[in-house]
C-alpha cells in the first residue's frame, strides 16, 4: 500500500465522526479528524449564551441513546471525565386533565402511572427489554440478516405501525400519551409507518439505562471521546472546514460526518451518476425552533413528577400531537405544538449559579422556517406550569437557519440528518449494498444520514469505519458488540 499521510481522514467531529475514527484508531491506523468549527462536537457542546454562569446545551441534552450505545459502552469514557446523571424521573408527560404519565427505570413504577393499561403496558415494555438485547446492533446498524431472526421480527411487529395505532393498543390517555410523546422525537407525522419504533426504542432505553444528563453539559461527551481517540495516538485539527478533496492531506479513506447535501459539494463531481442522482434526491425533514432559557427558580409544574423530571414532553394527549406534527408537517405553525423540553440543572448544579436555573426546549417546524416560536413555546409551558414566565431571567432562540450555521449538518433546521421515514429508515442515503461506501472508492460517509439515524449513539460511524477497514486495509474485526 503506497505510503500516505494519514491512513484515514474523518471530516467532522460529531459523535459519529469521533466514533469512526476511534474505531479506525483502536484498528492500528493512523487517523485525522478535521472540524470546521473552532470547537470539536457537533450537536455535543455546551456554552453560555443567555447570562455569565449558565451553562446550555446547544442541541443534544438529555442522552438516553448514548447510555445505551453498544460501542460507546466498549469505550473507557468515564476515565476521560464523562459522569452521567441518572434523573429520577427520566421523563414526564403532563396532561390538561388527569395526573401525568411517568417514565421511570423501573416498568413497574411506571405501569403504576397508566391506570387501565398497567398490565398492557407492563407486558409490552416486559417484552421489549427481554429482546432489546438480542437486537440492539441489528436494529442500530444497516439492513443486514440479524443474528436473532425471530427477535427481531417480533421487534419489527411492534416498530412498523404507525406511532398514531398506539390508541388502539391502550385505552387510556396516560399511556397513549406517553407513547405518543416518545414517537414524536421521530420528528414526521405520527401516522408514518415505523414511527412506533423511535417511541418503543427510547422507552425501551429508559426502562434498561435511563435517560442520563452529562455532568457539566453535551460537550462532555464529545470531550471523553476525543481525549480517548487522542490517548490512542488519534490527531484533531480544528478551524479547518473542508469544501473541497484538495484541501485534504493524503490518505487511503476518507469518512464524512456531513450530509449528503454537503457531500455533493466536496466530492459529487468524483461520484458515479446514479449515486449523484441518489444524493440529490435525498430528502430532509422539519427542523426545530430552539430556546435556551436561563430561569430565577425551578419551573412551578402542577404535577410533582414532572418537576422532578429530567425529560418534559409537552403536548396533551395522542390526538393533539398527532393533530400537531401533522400540520408542522405541512408547513403550518399548530398554536399548542409539541414541546420536548428538559431541565438539566434540577439533577445537574453546575449548570447555573447556586439557586437558579437552566431549562432547553423545542418545537417542530416546517424545513427553513425563520418564524419566531418563542411565544408559542412559553404559552406551551405555562399551560402546565403556571408562573413559568415569571421566572424567565433571559432566554437565547434560534430559528432553523441559526441551527443550520451552528452545526452545518442541520439542513434547514434538520436534527436527524435527514427524514427517518420508511422509505429513509434503512436505505440512507441511498440504496446500496452498503449505505456507508459512496461509488467512489476509499470515500465514506459515516453522519446520521446512515443507519441508524439522528441520535448520540455513534453507530453510524462504527459501521462505516468497520466497513473501510474490511475494503480499505483488509481488516475484519472479530469482536461482538453488546448493549
Amino acid at each position: 500500500m503506497t505510503k500516505k499521510e494519514y491512513d484515514a481522514v474523518v471530516v467532522g467531529s460529531g459523535p459519529n465522526g469521533l466514533a469512526a475514527a476511534i474505531t479506525l484508531q483502536q484498528a492500528g491506523l493512523s487517523v485525522l479528524v478535521v472540524e470546521g468549527k473552532s470547537t470539536i462536537g457537533g450537536g455535543l457542546r455546551t456554552q453560555e449564551v443567555t447570562l455569565p454562569g449558565f451553562k446550555h446545551d446547544i442541541c443534544s441534552a438529555i442522552h438516553p441513546l448514548a447510555a445505551g450505545s453498544p460501542f460507546f459502552n466498549t469505550l473507557p469514557l468515564a476515565d476521560f471525565g464523562l459522569e452521567f446523571i441518572y434523573p429520577e424521573v427520566a421523563a414526564a408527560h403532563p396532561f390538561d386533565t388527569g395526573p401525568a404519565a411517568v417514565l421511570f427505570q423501573s416498568i413497574q413504577k411506571t405501569a403504576q402511572t397508566l391506570g387501565v393499561d398497567q398490565q398492557v403496558y407492563e407486558k409490552l415494555a416486559g417484552f421489549l427489554t427481554k429482546t432489546w438485547p438480542n437486537v440492539a446492533v441489528d436494529t442500530l446498524g444497516p439492513l443486514t440478516f440479524p443474528s436473532h431472526p425471530l427477535d427481531f421480527a417480533a421487534f419489527g411487529l411492534r416498530a412498523l405501525p404507525p406511532a398514531s395505532w398506539f390508541k388502539h393498543v391502550f385505552k387510556g390517555t396516560q399511556a397513549q400519551g406517553l407513547l405518543g410523546g416518545m414517537a414524536a422525537h421521530a420528528i414526521q407525522p405520527l401516522s408514518n409507518l415505523t414511527t412506533s419504533a423511535i417511541g418503543l426504542v427510547l422507552l425501551t432505553a429508559g426502562h434498561l439505562r435511563g435517560w442520563p444528563i452529562p455532568k457539566g453539559g453535551s460537550g462532555q461527551i464529545a470531550q471523553a471521546l476525543a481525549m480517548y481517540f487522542q490517548s490512542l495516538g488519534g490527531k484533531i485539527e480544528t478551524n479547518f472546514y473542508v469544501e473541497s478533496l484538495q484541501q485534504l492531506p493524503s490518505s487511503h479513506a476518507v469518512l464524512f460526518d456531513i450530509t449528503p447535501r454537503q457531500l455533493l459539494k466536496i466530492a459529487g463531481h468524483t461520484f458515479s451518476p446514479l449515486y449523484r442522482w441518489q444524493l440529490e434526491r435525498y430528502r430532509y425533514g422539519m427542523g426545530i425552533f430552539k430556546i435556551d432559557w436561563a430561569l430565577d427558580a425551578p419551573i412551578p409544574f402542577t404535577d410533582e413528577n414532572c418537576r422532578n423530571a429530567g425529560t418534559l414532553h409537552l403536548g396533551n394527549t395522542l390526538q393533539e400531537i398527532t393533530d400537531t406534527e401533522k400540520l408542522s408537517s405541512q408547513g403550518g405553525y399548530p398554536e399548542k405544538p409539541f414541546v420536548l423540553l428538559a431541565q438539566q440543572s434540577q439533577y445537574d448544579p453546575s449548570r447555573a449559579p447556586e439557586g437558579k436555573h437552566t431549562a432547553w426546549a423545542y418545537c417542530h417546524v416546517p424545513n427553513g422556517s425563520t418564524r419566531d416560536r418563542t411565544e408559542a413555546i412559553e404559552n406551551q409551558v405555562e399551560r402546565f406550569a403556571p408562573g413559568f414566565k415569571d421566572r424567565i431571567l433571559a432566554r437565547h432562540v434560534m430559528n432553523t437557519a441559526q441551527v443550520q450555521e451552528h452545526n452545518p449538518n442541520y439542513i434547514g433546521g434538520d436534527i436527524n440528518g435527514g427524514i427517518l421515514d420508511i422509505t429513509q429508515l434503512f436505505t440512507r442515503p441511498a440504496l446500496r449494498f452498503s449505505p456507508y461506501r459512496t461509488s467512489t472508492k476509499g470515500l465514506y460517509i459515516c453522519s446520521s444520514s446512515t443507519p441508524p439515524g439522528g441520535g448520540v449513539h455513534g453507530m453510524c460511524g462504527y459501521h462505516a469505519a468497520r466497513k473501510a477497514l474490511e475494503d480499505v486495509f483488509q481488516i475484519r474485526e472479530n469482536r461482538t458488540l453488546i448493549p
